[in-house]
């Protein structure tokens, strides 16, 4: 592996985080359960693995963004996550963030390397 893609393999991953858990609040206005959360994101294009998902799943739960509820009608009990009032305001408001950093970084990328100090 050149050295190129180590460095990006690294700088995926942070960005991966950040954006994986955006990704699994968005899904959770209707109940789910961890599994169908890892196929909903894939099919979609977000790839989740469960060793990820389900420790944010249980500190969003900690942190009130998360209630829920255990399921034990099926033959094995599977535990839904949805979110509570405090996690939609939450994901409202970070839906918000998220669009400015992509119109802010958009807007890097887009002008890269124009003059930004004014004196040129």
């Amino acid at each position: 592996m050149s050295n190129a893609n180590e460095h990006l393999d690294k700088i995926l991953l942070e960005l991966r985080r950040g954006t994986i858990s955006i990704g699994v609040l968005s899904q959770l206005y209707e109940p789910q359960y961890g599994y169908s959360l890892v196929t909903m994101l894939s099919e979609k294009g977000i790839h989740v693995e469960p060793g990820t998902l389900y420790p944010l799943l249980r500190r969003f739960e900690k942190q009130g963004l998360l209630v829920s509820k255990w399921d034990t009608n099926e033959a094995r009990p599977r535990k839904y996550y949805l979110l509570s009032e405090t996690g939609k305001e939450v994901f409202d408001l970070l839906v918000v963030e998220w669009r400015s950093i992509v119109a802010s970084l958009n807007h890097l990328i887009e002008n890269k390397g124009d003059d930004v100090d004014g004196d040129g």
